[in-house]
């Protein structure tokens, strides 16, 4: 006759222990699931396609020069002058995984960015793609004129209101359309643009009205207007479009590619195709950077991702704008020489230090603030 002879207390508590662990690893496997389909309310930044201005890419379905240049001579060039893009995984609609959020999180080349920096609200996912369509347009316009200017070439120019802030100085003083000639007496009709404006009417102040000058159905008039202050800063409360006249025809070409960074490398390849010799030296030479028509060099967003591009590029030198040395430090790639550009000026200074074989230490690099 057999006896039943209750468990132990031991085994009892091996059997909890043992439905506890597999509990706990199927709340592991829930979890994991769950990071790898549900939605975060992020996007990723990494790096994009890098294009040489030198060379050619698809555009239209063609492979087409990114630069030609027509009525003017041209020379021989070498090397790259790369310009770089990044690339946003997911949009306002498809968001990344939490669990691609966590791994970008330690990957160097890769930034986490909330859904509204980059589609803010309201904001739909064409809207946004046909802004930067449209900053890229006025950042080639801005290149070309930057180039032509920086080889000694007068650029006229026509700054346009288009737009009339409603309840801003502004308003039933200037009407769109109206082409702005001089404010305070400094001209706009010669190498002018939006950053020349902001300049001018920065240095008047809010405080004083400014002498404007404008062409309305073919007269002149003088309007004084008092600029507004809008978070420190002196505005007259217009929006304006900028059009250059050129002494010969600059075609910059880029499909499906947006914002106004590319600016400066556009720049500096429309003077190595236009000028002899190689600006580069025969290098691999990545940048960026956004440019008015007076050659100074602005700050850009993903510069991070921008530096891993152009070294998996294979380049070798970098041309950063000056103001975004802060996010520079600290996160450069090894091979990869990064020298501080506040202007156009700077950017060739660099490139000529490097083709000459000069003394690259001395030149402005990007350190710690």
């Amino acid at each position: 006759m057999a006896l039943f002879t209750p468990p132990t207390r031991a085994a009892t508590a091996g059997r909890r222990s043992g439905r506890l662990g597999w509990s706990l690893l199927g709340v592991a496997l829930v979890s994991g699931l769950a990071l790898t389909f549900i939605p975060s309310p992020y996007l990723i930044e990494q790096p994009g396609p890098v294009f040489d201005t030198l060379g050619t890419a698809e555009y239209e379905g063609e492979d087409a020069p990114l630069i030609t240049v027509d009525g003017a001579e041209t020379y021989p060039t070498a090397g790259s002058l790369d310009l770089l893009t990044v690339s946003v995984q997911g949009n306002e609609s498809v968001r990344p995984s939490w669990i691609e959020v966590v791994g970008s999180w330690f990957s160097p080349s890769r930034a986490v960015v909330p859904v509204e920096a980059i589609y803010p609200s309201g904001v739909s996912n064409e809207q946004v793609d046909e802004q930067n369509a449209v900053d890229m347009q006025n950042s080639q316009k801005s290149a070309v004129a930057a180039a032509l200017v920086h080889e000694g070439y007068e650029v006229p120019s026509t700054v346009t209101v288009s737009e009339v802030s409603p309840g801003g100085p502004s308003e039933g003083v200037l009407e769109e359309g109206d082409v702005l000639v001089s404010v305070n007496g400094q001209d706009l009709t010669t190498n002018g643009d939006v950053d020349a404006l902001r300049s001018i009417v920065a240095d008047n102040g809010a405080t004083s009205p400014a002498e404007v000058v404008v062409e309305r159905s073919g007269q002149r008039e003088t309007e004084r207007i008092t600029p507004q202050e809008v978070q420190g800063t002196s505005l007259l409360g217009v929006g304006v479009s900028v059009d250059y006249t050129f002494p010969f025809d600059v075609t910059l070409r880029l499909d499906k590619v947006g914002g106004p960074s590319a600016g400066m490398m556009f720049a500096l390849g429309i003077i190595d195709k236009t000028t002899p010799g190689e600006l580069n030296g025969g290098e691999r030479v990545a940048g960026t950077g956004t440019i008015t028509a007076s050659g100074t060099v602005g700050p850009i967003g993903g510069i991070r991702q921008k530096l891993y591009g152009a070294r998996d590029a294979g380049a070798t030198v970098f041309l950063a704008p000056s103001s975004n040395c802060d996010e520079v430090v600290g996160h450069v790639p090894d091979g990869l020489d990064v020298y501080s550009v506040a202007t156009l000026d700077d950017a060739v200074t660099a490139l000529e230090t490097v083709a000459d074989g000069g003394d690259t230490g001395a030149l402005p690099t990007c350190s710690a603030q």
